[in-house]
């Protein structure tokens, strides 16, 4: 990742990546900029994609799938 282009080609990507965190050092910005709450209620009504389980405590989206949701918000 770089700061032109903060995703990279082919990832997984955890909700703190996508919604951002002002708290963390450094702050991470929001790819998406919307509350944890409101994306999670986009999830379940599918708006926004379904994650990925990577293990029993570890869920992630796809890059892939967040880069055309991405575009599909833009448009």
């Amino acid at each position: 990742m770089t700061a032109s282009n903060p995703i990279p080609p082919v990832a997984f990507l955890k909700l703190w990546q996508i919604i951002g965190n002002p708290k963390a050092v450094p702050p991470i910005p929001a790819l998406i900029p919307i509350g944890r709450t409101s994306f999670l209620n986009g999830v379940k009504s599918g708006k926004y994609p379904k994650p990925v389980k990577l293990g029993v405590r570890t869920t992630a989206w796809r890059v892939e799938d967040i880069r055309s949701l991405i575009e599909k918000l833009g448009a």
